[in-house]
Parts: structure tokens; sequence; C-alpha cells
């Protein structure tokens, strides 16, 4: 059991897209079967099209994003609720002129990143 403060937990920019960055909330260590984790895109910022070996839950805080999951292209934004299978690749754009930020839980598995594309392009 634990009680942590958002502001003492680390925040860790991602190699992949433009203005993106991560804290572990709950890590695998801590937790037996999932692990917690908050994302930031920044406004004008993206995630590129990828896959992941293992499924996304994922609760959107604030801000605005073109999200594309498979073949499909849709925006996401606060209060709504995205899952995300194992291996389906899936994309984010931020529009708006307010961060996305989004709530993301894993299962404690190994996973595989695989980058598409080094660009969103979500309209397309």
């Amino acid at each position: 059991m634990s009680i942590k403060s958002l502001k003492d937990i680390e925040s860790t920019p991602l190699a992949a897209g433009s203005g993106a960055s991560m804290q572990m909330l709950i890590s695998p260590e801590q937790a037996p079967h999932f692990a917690m984790r908050k994302f930031v895109i920044k406004k004008g910022g993206n995630m590129p099209l990828h896959t992941n070996s293992v499924e996304h839950e994922q609760y959107v805080l604030s801000g605005r994003a073109t999200v594309k999951i498979a073949d499909k292209v849709f925006t996401a934004q606060k209060d709504d609720i995205l899952f995300i299978p194992a291996g389906i690749p899936h994309a984010y754009e931020v529009i708006g002129d307010e961060d996305y930020e989004f709530l993301c839980l894993v299962p404690n598995q190994d996973d595989t990143i695989e980058i598409i594309k080094s660009e969103c392009n979500c309209s397309c």
C-alpha cells in the first residue's frame, strides 16, 4: 500500500513523438497486475503510429487529440475512455490550445513497442 503526490513523481520525456512525457504513478514493482501511468502530450505535440504488445486502458484527463486506432480516426477529449487492444496500431496528435493528458493502465507483462511511422498523420 502506498500514497504519493503527483508532484513528487518524475516526468520522463518520451523518445518517440514530440512534446510527450510520462510519469509512472504505480509501477509493476508496486502492484501485481497493472501499472498506472500518466501521459502528457504538449499543445501541438504528437505520438507517432506504433503498436504495443500489451493492451491499454486510458482515461482522458484534459485536452483534445486526434487519435488513430487501427483504421479509425476520432477526437478524444476530457472524460473519454479508450481501450486499445494489444498489437493494434495507434497514434495521437494534440488539437486545440490545451495539453492532452491521460491516465494509461497496462498489464504487468513485457511490452514491446514498434514505431510504424515517424509522424502521426492522424488526419489521413
